[in-house]
C-alpha cells in the first residue's frame, strides 16, 4: 500500500488543521493507520491511531482532547483532526499503515510509511 500524507502548513496557536493520508490499493481497509510526528532534533513520536475497522483509537496524552483520527474507507483515507494547536505540536507529521488490525502505537509495528507534511503553529 502507498500513502500520501497532505494538509500540513502554517497556523496561529489556537487554530485548527486537517490532514489526510490517502492510500492506494483495495485492501486499504485491512490496515491500521497511524499519524506520527517528528520535531527536528527529536525523536519520532506517536500522535494517534485507528484500527483497520475503526472502532478502536489511541492518543497521545499531549493530543488527546484536541486530535481525533477520523478515517474513511470508501476515500481510502485517513485524516488528523488538530484543533487548539499549540507551538509545541510543530513537527513533520507522518501516516503509516499496519498489518495489525489493532492500533500500534509503536513505529516498528508499522510497514508502510507516506512521506511527511509539515505542521507549523506559530505562538
Amino acid at each position: 500500500v502507498q500513502l500520501q500524507a497532505s494538509g500540513g502548513g502554517l497556523v496561529q496557536a489556537g487554530g485548527s488543521l486537517r490532514l489526510s493520508c490517502a492510500a492506494s490499493g483495495r485492501t486499504f481497509s485491512s490496515y491500521a493507520v497511524g499519524w506520527f510526528r517528528q520535531a527536528p532534533g527529536m525523536e519520532r513520536e506517536f500522535v494517534a491511531a485507528i484500527s483497520w475497522t475503526g472502532s478502536s483509537t489511541y492518543y497521545a496524552g499531549s493530543v488527546k482532547g484536541r486530535f481525533t483520527i477520523p478515517r474513511d474507507n470508501a476515500k481510502n483515507t485517513v485524516y488528523l483532526q488538530m484543533n487548539n494547536l499549540k507551538p509545541e505540536d510543530t513537527a513533520v507529521y507522518h501516516c503509516a499503515a499496519s498489518y495489525r488490525g489493532f492500533a500500534p502505537t509503536t513505529p516498528a509495528e508499522y510497514a508502510y510509511w507516506g512521506q511527511g507534511t509539515q505542521v507549523t503553529v506559530s505562538s
